[in-house]
């Protein structure tokens, strides 16, 4: 029998009554938050919307390719195939647009090859950095991020070789 189904309604359940038996006014409390969560959607849309167009425009323009073929030599030297540039240079962006590409290399190579294998490790191995930040620091009212940006951008190159290194140990080189 698979109790996971019941998981979630035992939640509901729980947290309902534990509120009720703190005297709160479980109903209020949800449509405030709901209302808290339209305010903070409406305040970071507009990011959000400017990183897609951007995203989408770099891939049709061919300026992604471009990019990838200019750093080929350096993604090799770093250990990464230079195939998944274009996750590179997506990731950070956008998860959706990098799932897409994702897929394609994974169409194109197959998903138990090399590269198949490294662009999967790096799409569970990175974050959507700019993404995050204008979610979280626009739901913060945070305009000037400092070096957020910069060290999550660190972070997500260290994630792409870690990938690629993990594949070639767990799996062989290409």
């Amino acid at each position: 029998m698979d109790y996971s189904a019941y998981l979630v309604p035992l939640l509901l359940a729980f947290t309902s009554l534990f509120a009720m038996g703190k005297r709160v006014n479980v109903y209020d409390a949800l449509t405030r938050g709901a209302e808290e969560g339209l305010t903070v959607l409406l305040r970071i849309l507009p990011a959000l919307v400017g990183l897609m167009t951007a995203v989408y425009m770099l891939r049709a323009s061919g300026a992604m390719d471009a990019l990838g073929s200019l750093l080929a030599p350096v993604l090799v030297r770093l250990g990464i195939p230079p195939e998944t540039a274009a996750l590179l240079f997506i990731r950070p962006v956008s998860g959706s647009g990098a799932l897409a590409i994702g897929s394609e290399l994974m169409a194109a190579h197959g998903p138990d090859s090399y590269v198949g294998r490294v662009a999967a490790v790096m799409l569970g191995s990175t974050e959507t950095t700019f993404y995050t930040v204008a979610v979280y620091f626009g739901a913060a009212g945070i305009r000037k991020t400092r070096y957020a940006i910069p060290a999550a951008l660190i972070a997500d190159l260290t994630g792409f070789m870690a990938a690629a290194l993990a594949v070639r140990l767990f799996f062989g080189a290409a």
